[in-house]
């Protein structure tokens, strides 16, 4: 069965769930149907679309990460367009006057720190809070849907890159909306249009679907098995590859030996990956201009690929034979460390300044998945 996305099921029948509705819609570029046709052109087509919601990057993608997004007027629809990581990142009654029905449409990466599953939980909030029903059209997890990596958030680490889940959590998009909307306790009126065609065991995804990247560093699908490991280079003072044309697949930077890291990490013999040497000159973000020297993760079998622990293991690698690495410090006293953040825990952070390994953590977080496993079970469309 060829793979069809929720949108392409929602707009078989749009009357089945929005008859004379007005919608409003989050979505960015990566928002399409199976033939590559947006979903705001879609839904526009219904005469029903009066809003656009923009997440972090924009509804049209052009926007670098971090960067806050301005609200407008959408020149190609001439469409109010409000911005979801602005002042504000939840829709206010403001932003939601004139809208019956609220859509939702990104493609996810399956990872814990990819704000567009938070954009996602601050739309439920506020369905609950205003009572104006959430449609939420579902799209394959890129990294299948049967594994799960890393520890559950600590609590205390909760921020927009992170809330109480596993690093990867192995729902799609629409799952890990009736996983928040039941285990969150947020009773938002929710339905979750299902895809066709797409199996949990899918680690080929670029088989099936043409991928549009959901924001501009996330290139392709092989670029999504290699981010829940290496986007903890973020907060370090290592490269992670921005201002590249390998984001996340490469990390380095100016004080390393290439060569040398590399054969200590194959030495590891970490499943599913190799390491190879590599330089290389960021045109933007961290060391600028500047030769960095690394590897690049070659991910040779993504079914035993374990991305978190090899993420991990490579920072953990680096801090052991280079003095020079640190961990970027908070920008204000009493701020949480974004490694910290981004792990969701100071745990990590800890066991690599004390130079003490990190395999006893990743035995504890076997626990944490299991607990999760058995919670998001019941949530589980395919």
């Amino acid at each position: 069965m060829p793979l069809q996305f929720g949108v392409d099921q929602f707009c078989t029948q749009p009357d089945r769930y929005v008859a004379n509705q007005r919608l409003g819609l989050i979505t960015n570029p990566s928002g399409v149907d199976s033939q590559l046709v947006s979903t705001i052109d879609r839904l526009q087509q219904t005469g029903q679309l009066v809003a656009l919601y923009g997440p972090e990057h924009g509804v049209r993608g052009h926007v670098q990460a971090g960067e806050k997004v301005a609200t407008y007027r959408d020149p190609k629809t001439n469409l109010p367009v409000y911005s979801l990581y602005g002042k504000t990142k939840k829709p206010t009654e403001e932003m939601l006057a004139g809208v019956d029905t609220l859509v939702f449409d990104l493609q996810d990466a399956g990872c814990r720190f990819y704000t567009y599953l938070y954009t996602l939980l601050y739309a439920l909030q506020a369905s609950a809070k205003y009572q104006i029903p959430l449609i939420v059209l579902d799209r394959p997890n890129p990294l299948g849907g049967e594994i799960i990596e890393g520890n559950i958030l600590d609590e205390e680490f909760t921020s927009f890159v992170g809330y109480p889940i596993p690093i990867r959590y192995g729902l799609t998009i629409g799952e890990m909306a009736l996983y928040f909307n039941n285990v969150f306790e947020i009773h938002a009126p929710l339905t979750v249009v299902p895809m066709t065609g797409w199996r949990r065991d899918n680690y080929m995804l670029e088989q099936d679907m043409v991928w549009v990247p959901p924001s501009p560093n996330i290139p392709k699908i092989d670029t999504t098995f290699v981010y829940p490991g290496t986007c903890f280079v973020e907060g370090t003072n290592l490269s992670e590859g921005r201002g590249t044309t390998l984001p996340f697949e490469v990390v380095g930077a100016p004080f390393i030996d290439a060569e040398h890291l590399a054969d200590v990490l194959n030495s590891l013999d970490l499943p599913g990956v190799r390491f190879r040497p590599t330089t290389f000159v960021p045109t933007f973000s961290k060391h600028q201009g500047q030769m960095c020297h690394g590897v690049q993760l070659h991910v040779l079998d993504r079914r035993t690929y374990q991305t978190v622990r090899t993420g991990l293991c490579l920072i953990e690698t680096v801090a052991q034979l280079y003095k020079e690495f640190a961990f970027l410090t908070p920008p204000k006293e009493g701020q949480r460390h974004f490694f910290d953040l981004l792990t969701g825990t100071d745990q990590v952070r800890t066991l690599i300044n004390n130079r003490q390994p990190l395999t006893s953590l990743f035995v504890q977080w076997e626990d944490q998945q299991a607990k999760f496993r058995a919670l998001s079970e019941p949530f589980r469309l395919y």
